[in-house]
């Protein structure tokens, strides 16, 4: 099996939504088509099937989840260091077209959120950043077109 890599905000972040799926969610799903059941003809019945549909999307998350986490391979970002962007590193740069400043932190696949400024390490912006150092010019090749920016700052935290 594929060794999944993520910071270990990202791992606790899977432990505990598969805790509250397995513990809440599951819970409130057969309560729901247990109250389903009991208003009759289930061929019919809109509030069985969406619970039933709930419980198996439910159950598929918690296997996705469990499958993550046995495969994780937690990276401690706080032990890394150096001047070389790498895995965990959190970036600022600088847009040469717009002089707009962004900060990323490069993170595993099922961490990744970029609104939250957290791309993905196989993400388009990642891989241009990755071996660059502070003053370097990246060229990014995204869906939008190529964007160029500046390495402000490297930090790992």
């Amino acid at each position: 099996m594929e060794k999944v890599p993520m910071t270990a905000g990202g791992f606790a972040a899977l432990e505990a939504e598969l805790k509250d799926r397995q513990q809440v969610q599951r819970q409130r799903i057969i309560t729901a088509i247990a109250e389903a059941r009991a208003l009759g003809d289930l061929s019919e019945n809109a509030e069985y099937h969406a619970a039933k549909e709930a419980q198996s999307l439910n159950e598929g998350r918690i296997m996705e989840l469990e499958s993550l986490i046995g495969r994780a391979d937690i990276i401690d970002v706080a032990k890394l260091g150096g001047d070389t962007i790498k895995f965990g590193a959190t970036v600022k740069l600088i847009d040469d077209d717009t002089e707009e400043e962004k900060s990323y932190q490069i993170v595993g696949e099922p961490e990744s959120d970029v609104k939250s400024g957290k791309v993905s390490i196989g993400s388009p912006i990642a891989r241009a950043l990755i071996g660059k150092k502070v003053g370097d010019s990246v060229q990014v090749n995204t869906p939008g077109g190529g964007k160029s920016y500046e390495v402000v700052s490297v930090v790992f935290r």
